[in-house]
C-alpha cells in the first residue's frame, strides 16, 4: 500500500511540477525517479515508466525555435504536395500572389520568419488554402478563381498570415504533445503493473510533428481559432492599406460557391459562420478605400 502510494505521488509530482513550471523541473523529477529506482524504493521498471513521463511533459513545455517553425512547417508542406501538385503554369500569378503577401507581411507585427513568407499554387479546382509554420502558404487554383478583386484574394492571404503567426499549428503540436504526456501518465502506473513493457506505453510520444500537423490540414483548426485568424486578418489588411471588407467579400463569394464537405467546407466553420463573426469586428478597422487602383492590376494577373 504504501509502495502504491510512492509511486502515485511521484508520477503526479512530475506531472504537475512539469506542466506548471519548465522543463528544468521535469527534469528533477526525472533524476528523483531514477534515484528512487536504484535504490530499491520503487521498481526499476516503475522508475523508467515516470522518468520517460517527466521526460515527455518536460519536452511539450519547451519553447520551438523560428528555425523549428520551418523546417516543420516545411514537413507538412511536403505532406501536402503528397496530395496536390504545385501549379508553375504562370509564373506571373505566383509573383503577383507573393506581391501581395509581403504587402501584408511588412506591414504586420511578424514581418520575418526564418526563411520568409512563401505562397505556392496548388493545381487544383478545389476551392481551398493551407499555412503551415515557417511561413508557407498554399492556395488553390479553384480559390483564387473565386476572388472578385485583389482585396478579397488579400483577405485569403492575410487569413493564412494570421494562422502562421498566431502559431496555430505550433499551438496545436504543444496541446497534443502535452495530451499525450498525460495519457501516457496513466498509463504507466498501470502498465507497470500489469507487467506491461514501457516502451510500448511511451510510443504515443514518439508520434511525428509531421503526423500530428498533418491532422490538423485534414481536419482544420478549431473554430475559435479559423474566428481568431479572420479577426487578425482584417487587422493586417487595414495595416496593409487594404479594404479589411475585402474579406467580407470573399466570404460572401465561399458562401455562394462552396459546397460542403470538401474543401473549405470540410475544414473552417461555414462561411455564414464566419460573416458574423468577422462583421462584429469590421468597423473597428476603417481605411480610405483604393481598391479601384488595383482592379487593372488584378484583371491582369488573374484574369
Amino acid at each position: 500500500m504504501m509502495k502504491t502510494k510512492i509511486i502515485f505521488l511521484l508520477t503526479i509530482t512530475a506531472l504537475v511540477l512539469a506542466v506548471v513550471s519548465c522543463p528544468t523541473v521535469a527534469k528533477v523529477a526525472d533524476f528523483s525517479a531514477q534515484v528512487a529506482g536504484a535504490t530499491g524504493l520503487i521498481d526499476q521498471n516503475t522508475a523508467n515508466a515516470i522518468s520517460n513521463t517527466s521526460r515527455a511533459i518536460g519536452n511539450a513545455a519547451e519553447e520551438i525555435t523560428p528555425e523549428q517553425e520551418y523546417y516543420i512547417g516545411r514537413a507538412v508542406g511536403a505532406n501536402i504536395l503528397a496530395t496536390y501538385r504545385v501549379w508553375n503554369g504562370n509564373p506571373a500569378l505566383t509573383s503577383y500572389l507573393n506581391m501581395i503577401c509581403g504587402v501584408i507581411t511588412i506591414n504586420s507585427p511578424k514581418p520575418d520568419v526564418y526563411n520568409g513568407y512563401h505562397v505556392a499554387i496548388l493545381d487544383t479546382n478545389e476551392i481551398n488554402a493551407f499555412a503551415t509554420s515557417g511561413g508557407h502558404i498554399f492556395l488553390t487554383r479553384g480559390l483564387i478563381n473565386a476572388a472578385r478583386s485583389e482585396d478579397a484574394l488579400a483577405a485569403v492571404i492575410a487569413h493564412e498570415i494570421a494562422h502562421i503567426q498566431l502559431q496555430h499549428s505550433i499551438k496545436a503540436i504543444r496541446t497534443s504533445r502535452i495530451t499525450n504526456a498525460i495519457m501516457v501518465t496513466g498509463a504507466s502506473a498501470a502498465g507497470v503493473a500489469a507487467g506491461m513493457n514501457v516502451n510500448e506505453l511511451t510510443d504515443v510520444l514518439t508520434e511525428s510533428v509531421g503526423e500530428i500537423v498533418q491532422t490538423l490540414v485534414n481536419n482544420g483548426y478549431s473554430q475559435s481559432q479559423e474566428f481568431e485568424a479572420d479577426a487578425t486578418a482584417l487587422s493586417l489588411l487595414a495595416s496593409a492599406g487594404y479594404n479589411p471588407s475585402g474579406l467580407i467579400d470573399m466570404l460572401n463569394e465561399l458562401n455562394r460557391v462552396q459546397t460542403s464537405g470538401s474543401g473549405f467546407g470540410k475544414t473552417h466553420p461555414t462561411p455564414a459562420q464566419r460573416l458574423t463573426n468577422a462583421q462584429r469586428t469590421l468597423n473597428q478597422h476603417r481605411v480610405t478605400d483604393t481598391s479601384q487602383y488595383r482592379v487593372t492590376r488584378f484583371n491582369t494577373s488573374v484574369r
